[in-house]
C-alpha cells in the first residue's frame, strides 16, 4: 500500500464540487421579503425582520460504517448535531432547534435507542431543542441505516459574521478537535481495511475503532462566549477539505498557518499505515484543529488562551492558504 488518497478511497473532492455547482446553478428561485436569502458560506441565512435565521443540514457520513463494525451507535447522534450546529455558529448564529431524519433498512428498536441517547447528549451540549423528526423504512434504498438532521439558529442581522471585517495582519486562532470528527472516514476506513489492523485492535492510543468513533466536538458554548467577549471577524468549521475551509471566511486574503495545533495520534497512525502525504492529510482531515476564528492581532493571545485554543497563523494579502514548514499550499 503506497500513498493512499481520498480520491482512491472513493471520494473525489473536485467531482463533488462540480456536482454541487451543478445543483446550485439549477436552483435559482429566491423568496422576497421574509425568508429572502443572505450571502453566506457555512450556513444558509434568510431574512426574518431584525434577525437572520440560519439553516444547516448534514449527516454523519461513513462514520456509520465504523459504528456498525463496532456495534456501537450511542455517540452517533452527537456527531449528527455537531455537524450542523458547528456550521451555524460560523456566521454568529446561535442554534436553538433541531430535527432529525432516520432511515432504516429494517426498524431496529435497540439501534434507535442508542441513536436517541446520542441525540439527547448532543442537544444538551449544543443547547438546542429537538422539536421533531422523521423516520422511514427503505428496504430497497438503505443498507443498514442513515441519519441526518437540520439545525435552526438565529442572529441579529447587524451581528452576522460574514468575514468582511477581516484585514491583513489579523491572527487565526485554532480550537482543538476531539479527533477525526465526522470527515475523511472513507479514507480512514480504507487505510484500516488494507492494513494489518482490525477496528477492535488496541494501539498506543486505545482501540482503533473507538478512537474513530470519538464524537465530533461541539463548539457552540465556546463560540457564543467568544462573541460576547471579543470582536470576532470570521470563523470556519474545519470539516471535509481540512485547511481548505479557512479561506471561506473571506476569499480576498491569504491565510498562513505557521504554528499548527498538534494532530492527535490517530492522524499519525493513519498517515503511517496509509503512507499518506502531508498534503493529502491536511486537505482531508482536521489534523487536530476543529474550528478557527480570526481576530485582530491585539486580541489574539488573550482570546486564544481564554477560549482554550492557540494562535496558529495570520492573515495577509494574497489568496489561498499555506502551511509553513511543510511546503503545503492550497490555491482556491
Amino acid at each position: 500500500m503506497s500513498g493512499l488518497t481520498y480520491k482512491e478511497a472513493g471520494v473525489d473532492i473536485e467531482e463533488e464540487d462540480e456536482a454541487i455547482s451543478a445543483l446550485r446553478d439549477s436552483v435559482l428561485f429566491a423568496r422576497e421579503g421574509l425568508g429572502s436569502p443572505f450571502e453566506s458560506e457555512f450556513a444558509g441565512l434568510v431574512e426574518f425582520g431584525e434577525f437572520a435565521l440560519s439553516l444547516c443540514t448534514d449527516g454523519v457520513g461513513t462514520k456509520l460504517i465504523v459504528a456498525n463494525k463496532m456495534e456501537k451507535w450511542d455517540t452517533i447522534g452527537i456527531d449528527c448535531i455537531a455537524m450542523n450546529v458547528n456550521d451555524a455558529i460560523c456566521q454568529g448564529a446561535e442554534p436553538i432547534a433541531f430535527v432529525d431524519y432516520l432511515a432504516f433498512e429494517d426498524p431496529d428498536p435497540e439501534l434507535a435507542r442508542q441513536l436517541g441517547k446520542g441525540l439527547q447528549k448532543g442537544a444538551e451540549l449544543a443547547n438546542v431543542t429537538i422539536v421533531g423528526g422523521e423516520t422511514a423504512t427503505l428496504k430497497e434504498i438503505i443498507d443498514g441505516f442513515d441519519i441526518a438532521g437540520t439545525a435552526l439558529g438565529y442572529v441579529k442581522k447587524k451581528d452576522v459574521i460574514d468575514g468582511s471585517e477581516v484585514e491583513s495582519g489579523d491572527k487565526i486562532i485554532g480550537l482543538p478537535s476531539s479527533g477525526i470528527h465526522s470527515n475523511g472516514l472513507t479514507l480512514a476506513r480504507k487505510i484500516v481495511d488494507e492494513s494489518e489492523h482490525d477496528y477492535e485492535d488496541e494501539s498506543d492510543f486505545g482501540v482503533i475503532g473507538e478512537e474513530l468513533l470519538e464524537p465530533t466536538k461541539i463548539y457552540v458554548d465556546t463560540v457564543m462566549e467568544a462573541l460576547e467577549k471579543y470582536e470576532i471577524k470570521g470563523m470556519a468549521n474545519i470539516t471535509g477539505g481540512g485547511l481548505r475551509n479557512i479561506p471561506r471566511i473571506n476569499r480576498d486574503f491569504r491565510y498562513v498557518i505557521d504554528n499548527p495545533l498538534k494532530p492527535q495520534p490517530i492522524f499519525e497512525f493513519l498517515k503511517r499505515e496509509g503512507d499518506v502525504s502531508d498534503q493529502e492529510m491536511y486537505q482531508t482531515f482536521n489534523m487536530g484543529m476543529g474550528f478557527a476564528l480570526v481576530v485582530s492581532e491585539k486580541l489574539a493571545d488573550d482570546a486564544a488562551e481564554d477560549l482554550g485554543g492557540k494562535v496558529v497563523g495570520r492573515v495577509e494579502k494574497g489568496s489561498g492558504i499555506i502551511l509553513e514548514g511543510k511546503d503545503i499550499e492550497f490555491e482556491l
